[in-house]
């Protein structure tokens, strides 16, 4: 592979990695029992504090949640952002109401901003002002270098969220790739370890708009996790967990018919991550960010955009069915656009499931028919489709599998891949 410039990928382990019950147009009741205990009164009303996501080369998403003592019907805020911490120079603010249709939270697209520029930004409501949040816009032309933070798996049962905090603490790190599992959907003690004294909230598997809601608000409670997103531009995606383990578009591995219509609860999650993510808003989460022409980066939706049910076994009759997709027509045009017309010169995939192949035979990492290997036709065309274009320097970066892995790609490395040389290898993950 030939390069250049250099993209540096910070490889940060998190973790071993029904109906809504409560109409929107009524007012909630706030989440205090269990919630209150995590909060950090001198951030009062600014409990979950500052984020911002989605960088572009003049705007970027920033994000806050306003927590009041007793729900109110809308709560006007605040917003500035700036070229220095001082706010000497503002370059952009407005006013906004937020209420509990969006959960209390505020999610601006501030622009008229520079490329490749530093800024600061603050809200304020209810007579106080929020913690100082940093993000930073993308290059518009050649830049020397980059560098992305890759998280994954953040199971709050699980452990720390120490990787979270040694990325707060950096000051060059460009954004942040957060491949999905950014909350768990479990009950407490169902996927954890409760010996940590971190137990999920609410204590049962949620389901309803309300208990993702308060899941989020609970995972952004989080001081380490509340540093970075403070410190740096969050872009990221879904993978299962922050809708049921093992989902797809019509169905989900952990959702049971007693659990109520799966349409329900997947539209219930979704609307919960666009509340509380620094993402723009879409009608598809499947994007790419352009980082002048060192690189661009492409974000794959492979759970809800397209995803068809998952086979049992290899030797389901439906396995090569050209019917079954994890990214479907539409967003897989879209890919194969994206990386034949880029001027990049790399190309980082932002990918949920492993793409390489790993059916090695062994009881720990056998055939997993959730990831890319459980859809060969598409992965087939991908490889086929780089291949036969000779798109050079793609790199996927990976999430879901609780392990740290490193490949040189190819679909079949028993047959048309020479591991002393490379050949073969059409990218790299």
């Amino acid at each position: 592979m030939k390069h250049y410039q250099s993209v540096i990928l910070l490889i940060a382990l998190i973790t071993a990695c029904g109906p809504s019950k409560t109409k929107e147009e009524q007012l909630p009741k706030l989440p205090k029992d269990g919630i209150a205990q995590y909060y950090d009164n001198s951030l009062k009303p600014f409990y979950h504090g500052v984020a911002s996501g989605d960088p572009l080369t003049d705007k970027v998403i920033i994000w806050t949640r306003v927590t009041p003592e007793d729900s109110l019907k809308a709560i006007e805020v605040d917003w500035e952002i700036s070229t220095d911490e001082q706010f000497k120079n503002i370059v952009n603010s407005g006013k906004v109401s937020t209420s509990p249709v969006d959960d209390y939270t505020v999610k601006i697209d501030a622009d008229k901003l520079l490329p490749d520029t530093k800024y600061f930004y603050r809200f304020k409501a209810l007579e106080a002002v929020s913690p100082i949040g940093r993000t930073n816009t993308a290059p518009e032309s050649m830049v020397d270098s980059l560098k992305f933070a890759v998280v994954s798996c953040s199971n709050y049962e699980w452990g720390y969220f120490n990787a979270y905090k040694k990325l707060a603490e950096r000051n060059d790190i460009d954004a942040v790739l957060h491949l999905g599992d950014y909350i768990y959907e479990y009950g407490a003690g169902g996927y954890g370890d409760t010996t940590l004294n971190r137990i999920h909230i609410p204590g049962h598997e949620i389901i309803s708009l309300e208990d993702y809601r308060l899941r989020y608000s609970q995972y952004r409670l989080d001081p380490d996790l509340r540093a970075a997103h403070q410190n740096h531009p969050f872009i990221t995606i879904w993978d299962d967990h922050e809708i049921a383990n093992n989902s797809y578009t019509e169905g989900a591995q952990n959702h049971q018919p007693d659990e109520g219509p799966y349409a329900e609860r997947r539209e219930a999650a979704r609307k919960a991550y666009y509340e509380w993510l620094p993402v723009r808003p879409s009608n598809h989460l499947y994007r790419n960010f352009k980082y002048g022409e060192l690189a661009e980066l492409i974000m794959l939706d492979e759970r809800l955009e397209a995803r068809t049910a998952p086979v049992d076994s290899v030797m389901d009759p439906t396995f090569e069915d050209e019917n079954r997709a994890m990214l479907g027509t539409t967003q897989m045009q879209w890919f194969e656009d994206r990386l034949k017309t880029t001027n990049a010169q790399w190309k980082v995939v932002g990918n949920q499931v492993i793409y390489s192949y790993l059916n090695w035979g062994r009881p720990t990492f056998n055939i997993n028919l959730d990831s890319w290997d459980g859809y060969p036709v598409e992965q087939k065309k991908i490889a086929e489709f780089i291949k036969s274009n000779e798109i050079e320097n793609v790199v996927f970066v990976t999430g879901d599998t609780h392990s740290a892995f490193a490949f040189e790609v190819t679909v079949n490395p028993f047959s048309d891949y020479d591991p002393i040389s490379g050949q073969g290898a059409f990218a790299v993950e």
